[in-house]
């Protein structure tokens, strides 16, 4: 697709509908302003989406009814039909059939995905234990892309001036140090430093590392993992041309003058970068699933089943995952044709030269 003549197609899976995922939909969507910029295929039901357009009295929302997203039409809000019959929507908690619906609409956009019928995914929250009883054996939507793919991922936490990545990630915090080890954060930081280059237009991103232990192990004195493995990972990865510095204390490292001199930083652990991320950035913050060919990004939110049905959900986030999905496909686009060009004049003019931002790892020099 040209992302200079055409409005990217985003395809939308719905998450629980017995959460807040469809409320913020269509409060994303009710602007009729927004089609302006994309054409939203959403995979669900005609019949569920009007029930709950009629339960938040968004009267000003149409959508066009259609069965593969290959006939969505530009300007409208396109419902691809995947069941005929009724929901029962209980808002509030998961049940046996919220949970189907919600597997099935991931499903059928991840597809659609695949077969590049729609350009970017954008997904609604799920509930993951309700999940795994319908044979979803994922940690959520991060764990399930990178097994449909094939494919490794870099979770990145994004706002505008905040983004965090991860060494682990959903892991018992008991499991956290026998899971980091040097080549695994070389591995992660080698990965949020491409991923700010060709997705975020960062020519030379700067990389703060953080350190496991409460003071990044005060020299020592409070672990050995900062002195066995972090610090030798950040000077090996800096050695090798990655503006990585630290290890630095997490708790002291989160305030606007020390976190915005940095791209972008690597948290060692779940509750190391989320709680930090979340407090900064909740409403705007936005999960973007780095590192895989395709584009995927959802809000920094879950289903909130205590105020699903209220009509007070805030769809600020899920309306930033939305458009940053649509930057970031369009800046690595640019960027993928700015290094076909360089590729292709280095072979008319016989250059030798490499355009890769890729650094080899040892053994492969």
């Amino acid at each position: 697709m040209s992302v200079k003549n055409n409005k990217l197609k985003v395809g939308i899976s719905i998450g629980d509908p017995n959460g807040i995922g469809i409320e913020v939909i269509l409060k994303t969507l009710q602007n009729k302003e927004i089609l302006d910029f994309f054409t939203p295929i959403i995979f669900a039901s005609t019949k569920l989406i009007s029930h709950q357009k009629n339960i938040f009295g968004l009267n000003s929302i149409y959508f066009q009814g259609i069965f593969k997203p290959e006939e969505a039409i530009p300007g409208k809000i396109n419902v691809v039909n995947l069941w005929k019959d009724n929901i029962s929507v209980q808002f509030g908690s998961p049940t046996n059939e919220s949970t189907k619906i919600a597997k099935a609409s991931l499903l059928a956009a991840l597809n659609a995905l695949k077969q590049d019928t729609i350009d970017v995914l954008v997904t609604a929250p799920i509930n993951r234990e309700a999940m795994q009883t319908q044979g979803f054996n994922y940690f959520g939507h991060t764990d399930f892309l990178e097994n449909q793919l094939g494919e490794k991922s870099l979770l990145l936490l994004k706002n505008n001036d905040l983004k965090i990545a991860f060494a682990t990630f959903n892991l018992p915090i008991s499991k956290v140090p026998e899971m980091l080890s040097k080549e695994l954060i070389k591995k992660q930081i080698k990965a949020l430093h491409t991923t700010l280059i060709q997705d975020f237009c960062i020519e030379r991103p700067k990389i703060a590392v953080l350190g496991l232990n409460p003071h990044a192990g005060d020299h020592g004195l409070l672990g050995n993992e900062e002195l066995s493995y972090i610090e030798p990972a950040i000077k090996e990865s800096f050695d090798r041309g990655i503006l990585a510095f630290g290890p630095y204390s997490a708790d002291s490292f989160f305030t606007p003058t020390i976190y915005s001199s940095f791209d972008a930083i690597l948290a060692m652990y779940h509750d190391q970068g989320l709680i930090p991320f979340k407090t900064l950035s909740y409403e705007y913050g936005v999960n973007y699933t780095g590192g895989l060919s395709v584009i995927h990004t959802e809000p920094n939110h879950g289903t909130a089943y205590s105020i699903a049905g209220q009509g007070i959900a805030d769809p600020k986030s899920f309306e930033q995952a939305i458009f940053d999905a649509i930057k970031i496909y369009k800046t690595r686009n640019e960027y993928i044709d700015l290094k076909s060009n360089m590729l292709q004049k280095a072979k008319i003019e016989g250059i030798d030269i490499s355009v890769d931002e890729d650094l080899p790892e040892e053994g492969e020099l």
